[in-house]
């Protein structure tokens, strides 16, 4: 059985990472990597951009990955809430650290989760790479949701959305619940249909908002076999 959103948002991870590296100066500018091979996984965590949520929750996801061979890069960033966080200050920190693990593996995959969807995504447009997003925030402006404005400080630019953006001319895979109650399901429907068919959607039926970072839950497996696809 799966955890509860609040258990997945709050135990700590079944072990530390291999290694907390900085991609920048500030506080929050590090990722935890686990294992380490040709291809590497840069995970982007979601929490609707506050700085309420970090990276400990997606860990447990990250650990899976690692046990099943999968490296990881698991990104922090500053968040609404943290000194230069929110837009564009949060996407600058995610594509600082994507450049970063360009370092430490030749073949990279950009996974996101929710509101880490949403800057995945628009990492994989600046930087050229493939991207697995789940249950992504992909156009800002449709999502019924304050942290929206707390996070663009007003109405999202076009520079902000993702649907904007596509098609990318890179892989997108798109993962999402059918019974999302966060983040709908429409937000990658509406993103697959932008991106001329190029992005695939994957329509997890029943699932709601964190099954799919969940490694209790089946559908973590599939989100897996998609990264493991791209890295291929």
């Amino acid at each position: 059985m799966s955890r509860s959103a609040a258990d997945i948002l709050t135990d700590p991870p079944p072990e530390p990472a291999d290694a907390r590296l900085s991609y920048g100066p500030g506080a929050l500018q590090f990722g935890d990597l686990r294992a380490a091979g040709n291809g590497l996984a840069v995970v982007v965590h979601g929490g609707a951009w506050k700085a309420a949520y970090d990276l400990v929750h997606i860990a447990h996801l990250c650990v899976a990955f690692r046990d099943a061979g999968v490296a990881t890069f698991n990104v922090e960033y500053r968040r609404v809430g943290d000194a230069g966080g929110g837009w564009p200050g949060s996407l600058e920190d995610v594509l600082r650290a994507v450049e970063y693990a360009r370092r430490l593996a030749p073949r990279l995959v950009l996974v996101g989760h929710s509101a880490g969807g949403h800057l995945a995504l628009l990492a994989a447009q600046q930087l050229r790479l493939p991207v697995v997003a789940v249950a992504a925030v992909s156009e800002p402006v449709r999502w019924e949701n304050d942290a929206v404005q707390a996070f663009f400080g007003g109405e999202p630019p076009v520079e902000g959305s993702p649907v904007a953006q596509a098609p990318l001319g890179v892989p997108v895979v798109l993962m999402h619940g059918t019974d999302d109650d966060t983040v709908p399901f429409e937000q990658s429907a509406r993103y697959e249909q932008a991106s001329k068919r190029e992005a695939e959607l994957i329509a997890l039926e029943g699932a709601g908002h964190f099954e799919p970072i969940d490694p209790l839950s089946p559908e973590s497996a599939v989100v897996r076999a998609a990264v493991e696809r791209l890295l291929a």
